[in-house]
């Protein structure tokens, strides 16, 4: 029993350390494309219609069929005239596969085999986070509120915990 009684207090401890990172966490996962990184579509129509921002810290999620297709990342020229020579990097490892945005620029990917002409090609455009708003100062005698991500992760590790016991 006491055996078991460590391994719920260390299971506690993973999971309030996962409540820290998802707490503190401000990147996003960027799926590209509706129906992911496939021929005849056009990615600049799916930004508009997205709109969303690109920010330093994000990721973007390429789904494709590795055996037909690539994710090349680019320069500007090689983007405009879909040269998939002299890329900066592959991207590709499996068909599901994840880049992270690290810096504040443009991005260009592209797909090779003359893919790119058939609009396998994107440019993301990536900002610096936008700085959080400081909190607004508590009231005396005002009780600690909790985000809504916060208090269900303080349950659910909770519940994790009585399990284990």
């Amino acid at each position: 029993m006491e055996g078991l009684a460590r391994k719920g207090i260390i299971g506690l401890m993973l999971v309030m350390v996962v409540m820290i990172t998802v707490e503190g966490a401000s990147s996003n996962l960027h799926k590209v494309g509706v129906r992911g990184w496939i021929p005849n579509y056009n990615y600049t129509e799916w930004l508009n219609q997205q709109h969303e921002h690109f920010y330093v810290g994000d990721w973007l999620y390429f789904v494709f069929d590795k055996h037909y297709f690539n994710v090349l990342e680019v320069n500007k020229t090689s983007y405009e005239s879909c040269n998939d020579q002299g890329f900066i990097r592959n991207i590709t490892r499996g068909g599901r596969d994840v880049v992270e945005l690290t810096e504040a620029r443009l991005y260009y990917f592209l797909s090779s085999g003359g893919y790119c002409w058939n609009g396998m090609k994107i440019a993301i455009s990536v900002e610096q986070l936008p700085p959080t708003p400081a909190p607004a100062p508590a009231k005396s005698g005002s009780s600690l509120t909790l985000s809504s991500t916060t208090a269900s992760l303080m349950i659910l590790s909770a519940a994790f915990y009585v399990a284990l016991i």
